[in-house]
């Protein structure tokens, strides 16, 4: 009974990394944290950080998909912009050279 006292039981249930950030983009991490510097009870300066880490699906399904819509993040946009202000240079030339 004694030697049973003396032993340290471990566990054998470990996660690794690959498990841990699995659970993370599954569920979701959320940081968040607010810098303020004051001076004489006069706000200078405030930093609002929030730090989300989640899975594509993850995000789309809590109504977050600002990459779609994002012209620096979607080459489908910055086509479909270019092609829009391209055609308005065209109209825009048109318009000048028929005035001549």
């Amino acid at each position: 009974m004694d030697k049973q006292r003396g032993v340290i039981n471990q566990s054998t249930n470990s996660a690794t990394i690959a498990d841990v950030l699995e659970r993370i983009l599954d569920k979701g991490l959320v940081i968040a944290g607010d810098i303020k510097i004051k001076l004489v009870d006069i706000e200078l300066l405030t930093i609002q950080i929030r730090l989300m880490i989640a899975s594509v699906e993850k995000a789309k399904e809590m109504g977050m998909d600002w990459w779609i819509t994002n012209k620096d993040f979607n080459s489908q946009s910055t086509t479909v912009q270019n092609a829009d202000e391209l055609e308005a240079l065209k109209k825009r030339i048109e318009i000048l050279e028929s005035k001549k």
